[in-house]
């Protein structure tokens, strides 16, 4: 790899996470080189090379991450092979000679965590941990964005959450965090964040906050385990994806998914945004 190749990587730099945090950078003056998929769609920063990458392609990703000394991994897209494709690249990774992984996890992530893709995680993190590498793991909680698209179109959230409480995080604000541990990795090495929103809040707390920001009543309605399972199946959705978004709820229900964490005002120095302050700022 020519020698005026930046040694980090970010990857996902056409999704929320990754291009906020390759913009971030790109702002602090720090060279980068940008993986994806598909790199018509990645941001257009100067003087920064770009490589087409698939996880699952492990000679792809072992010509792309030559000479990268870090690596911001944003974990793949949600599909039922998605820890066997994270491996693969993992191992391209300390193929290639990466000798630090930042990766985007999800909180609670366990063998046994309730919500099915936190154990996929966990998985990813073990196998990150026995492949020998540095790493630095974000175990991210729900992201704020995605809230309102649990509003069906009648104006209910419906799910198995109880009263359960969580602390959505903004992904301006996983963002970063991540940056600015890219910027000095070595600060934290060996080390798991869990990056939260200020609050705990409940669903129908959630559905109290959507009503403000949307201006029409939003409710919380919950539903049993089967009745969940049900209506996703019925709507058309696989199987693992009905277990996993059924899952997400049941995990708000156990506790899971609380309480805050301190770790990204410690981090940065500025504490997250909380909901309605996200949704304000999106709606502006």
């Amino acid at each position: 790899m020519a020698d005026n190749v930046p040694a980090l990587a970010v990857t996902g730099a056409t999704g929320a996470v990754g291009g906020a945090v390759a913009r971030l950078l790109a702002e602090a003056g720090v060279r980068q080189r940008l993986l994806a998929r598909h790199t018509v769609r990645l941001p257009e920063l100067p003087d920064t090379p770009v490589f087409a990458v698939s996880y699952l392609d492990g000679p792809q990703a072992v010509n792309a991450l030559r000479g990268v000394h870090t690596l911001f991994m944003v974990s793949a897209a949600e599909s039922p092979h998605r820890v066997q494709d994270q491996q693969t690249f993992v191992d391209a990774a300390v193929e290639a000679g990466v000798e630090h992984i930042v990766y985007t996890s999800f909180m609670g992530a366990a063998p046994d965590a309730v919500f099915t893709l936190a154990r996929d995680h966990f998985a990813t993190e073990e196998h990150i941990k026995s492949a020998g590498v540095a790493y630095t793991f974000l175990r991210d909680c729900l992201y704020q964005d995605v809230l309102p698209t649990f509003v069906q179109p009648d104006g209910v959230i419906r799910g198995p959450a109880g009263h359960g409480r969580f602390a959505p995080v903004a992904r301006t604000d996983v963002a970063r965090t991540a940056a600015k541990i890219l910027l000095s990795p070595e600060q934290y090495r060996n080390r798991t964040y869990t990056l939260t929103g200020p609050a705990e809040l409940t669903m129908d707390q959630v559905a109290g906050i959507l009503t403000t920001a949307a201006g029409a009543p939003v409710h919380y309605l919950e539903e049993t385990y089967g009745e969940a399972m049900d209506s996703r199946i019925k709507a058309g959705a696989a199987r693992w994806q009905a277990e996993a978004w059924t899952s997400s709820y049941r995990a708000i229900a156990a506790g899971q998914m609380a309480p805050v964490s301190p770790d990204i005002e410690q981090l940065t120095g500025t504490p997250p945004l909380g909901l309605e302050e996200y949704l304000q700022r999106t709606r502006n």
